[in-house]
């Protein structure tokens, strides 16, 4: 199984405050074994095509992503590779901000 699959809890994102993460849901980002995924953090949400690949030797993953942010329209892409067993990464706003990100990996739901 490729140890990026599953949903990862963003911890931290150095463009926005750590309350405006949560304010919707608790802020994570996510990846199927199919090539894609979702994210969602404040009032951003998108939907992710993903490759897999990888960055220095460690599993990795890039993608586009095209979603909504405050209702409009919003599109970009981004990155991610595991190191020292957390995800670090950057999302990129086509035409606007970018932000570093950290997450850490979900712990499993009860009957999952």
């Amino acid at each position: 199984m490729n140890p990026l699959t599953g949903r990862w809890r963003i911890m931290s994102m150095s463009a926005w405050e750590d309350d405006f993460l949560d304010e919707e849901v608790e802020a994570y980002i996510e990846f199927d074994n199919k090539g894609w995924g979702h994210f969602h953090f404040g009032n951003v949400q998108g939907q992710m095509d993903c490759r897999q690949t990888t960055r220095d030797g460690e599993p990795a993953v890039e993608w586009s992503w095209d979603g909504n942010a405050e209702m409009d329209a919003a599109q970009g892409r981004g990155w991610a590779v595991i190191r020292d067993g957390e995800l670090h990464g950057m999302i990129f706003f086509h035409g606007g901000d970018d932000s570093e990100f950290v997450a850490k990996k979900a712990k499993a739901k009860m009957g999952k």
